[in-house]
């Protein structure tokens, strides 16, 4: 990074999901950490077709070393017909979707396996009547690399309800929740069991996203 070559790097692993065989490994804070370096542009995809966007920035990136953060497990695929394309992914972040025909309510923000987490919080929450803006954030540094028009397309500045969910440390996503948002990651270690278990003990469910996005829109309006 400091010296600016075009290296490309494929970690996997990326989350607590994966840990049946003992606390091995919990690659909580590595994120935040690899995020810090500068000149490093950290891209962690959301599903395959993200993934092949993220390999088509990763060898056309000339201005130093990309890394890919992979999950261990198996994510759907997320359908494009009825969200913006995976191209988008060269921006950095950009609006998956939102609710239709009336203003956002609330922002939710996530990366990688996380991102199909806040999807379904989404179609529970347009049921309980609010409105819902769906952001994929696969690389800060590539969003932060836009214009401050783009940047502000994505994530309004009147839209303070924010919440961003990712199974790390939740250090890095302070800048883009601002201080009327909410972080629901990691400010431990993870476990030994399942990974589906895991999720549920550490609340990354869409019953817990819910209940916290409902919390956040209530004690702000």
């Amino acid at each position: 990074a400091m010296i600016r070559l075009h290296v490309i790097y494929v970690f996997t692993h990326d989350s607590i999901g994966l840990g049946e065989d003992g606390p091995t490994h919990q690659p909580v804070e590595q994120l935040a950490s690899l995020r810090a370096i500068p000149g490093m542009t950290v891209i962690r995809p959301a599903d395959a077709n993200e993934a092949v966007e993220a390999w088509r920035v990763a060898i056309s990136h000339r201005t130093g070393p990309v890394l890919l953060a992979l999950t261990r497990q198996a994510v759907p695929t997320i359908d494009r017909t009825i969200t913006a394309p995976a191209s988008e992914l060269a921006r950095g972040a950009y609006v998956l979707c939102e609710s239709p025909g009336r203003n956002s309510d609330i922002i939710l923000l996530a990366a990688g396996s996380e991102v199909h987490l806040v999807l379904a919080a989404k179609d529970e929450l347009e049921r309980q009547g609010a409105a819902v803006r769906v952001v994929s954030m696969p690389s800060f540094e590539l969003f932060q690399a836009q214009s401050e028009s783009y940047r502000q397309s994505v994530l309004p500045k009147e839209i303070t309800r924010r919440l961003a969910v990712e199974a790390g440390s939740p250090q890095c996503w302070h800048q883009w929740v601002g201080s009327s948002g909410e972080i629901l990651g990691m400010t431990g270690y993870g476990a030994s069991a399942p990974y589906k278990d895991l999720m549920k003990h550490f609340n990354f469910t869409t019953e817990h996203v819910v209940a916290r996005a409902l919390n956040l829109l209530k004690r702000a309006s």
